[in-house]
């Protein structure tokens, strides 16, 4: 995998604890030409699947390769439109996949991407994985989670402290391939990273059982590669009940 000096990153997945098989999916891809590659800059997605052995795998690997076609593909030049132009072309193919193969309906998928050009940071993201800046002392989260639980922080029925450890807080109301139509979260304009910041993008195997400040603590004292590897240890140690899957970038 060619990446070009910029950024330091790793990734890692784990089967977990207690699953039998891997649904999560997770990709780096930047394009080969130097000419495309300054339009077009680096994509780095995670997705989570679900809908059974084969449908939840089957559906997190459509959803990152769509994207990654629609995204490398689009003519034009405005970067978040192409990515939300791929988000719904994978909505669609998995729709299209899961008509054609009648014992995978139901399948779906979580979606969380970033687009990164030059150090410029653009985002789309459907369902609960998750992305993360974290800068200096900080951690923020940069998406919200589309889930049953986000709706009730939402209308101040618990507190975001509550959510965090809620029984219901894995339930979605947004997936790839579920629902007539779907609407990506973006951003309204770039973010602009600076020197040594650190992104993290995971799937809920992780953030579910490994709280912010723990993910922040251990980004920010060590590389991205060996971040990765205990991070995954800690939700190991912590019973592991999903795949786990995180990508680290840091702003070199």
């Amino acid at each position: 995998m060619q990446i070009r000096p910029g950024i330091e990153l790793a990734a890692l997945t784990d089967l977990g604890c207690q699953r039998e098989n891997n649904e999560d999916r997770y990709s780096y891809w930047e394009p080969s030409g130097d000419q495309q590659f300054a339009v077009k800059g680096r994509l780095i997605s995670v997705a989570d699947g679900m809908g059974g052995y084969e449908g939840g795998q089957e559906a997190s690997r459509i959803a990152i390769e769509s994207v990654e076609e629609a995204y490398a593909g689009d003519p034009e030049s405005d970067v978040q439109s192409a990515l939300l132009s791929g988000f719904r072309a994978a909505h669609q193919k998995i729709q299209s996949y899961a008509v054609s193969h009648p014992a995978l309906e139901g399948m779906g998928t979580t979606c969380t991407t970033v687009a990164l050009v030059g150090r410029q940071l653009y985002f789309a993201h459907v369902g609960d994985s998750r992305l993360y800046l974290v800068r200096d002392a900080s951690i923020t989260r940069l998406t919200q989670d589309h889930s049953y639980v986000s709706r009730l922080v939402a209308h101040g029925v618990i507190s975001s402290e509550e959510a965090e450890f809620h029984p219901q807080r894995h339930i979605l109301t947004a997936a790839l391939g579920a629902g007539s139509e779907v609407e990506p979260d973006a951003p309204s304009a770039p973010l602009e990273l600076h020197s040594g910041d650190q992104i993290v993008l995971c799937t809920d195997g992780l953030w579910g059982v490994v709280g912010d400040e723990q993910i922040r603590k251990v980004v920010a004292s060590q590389g991205p590669e060996e971040a990765c590897r205990e991070l995954v240890q800690m939700a190991r140690d912590r019973g592991g009940p999903d795949n786990i899957t995180l990508q680290v970038v840091r702003m070199d």
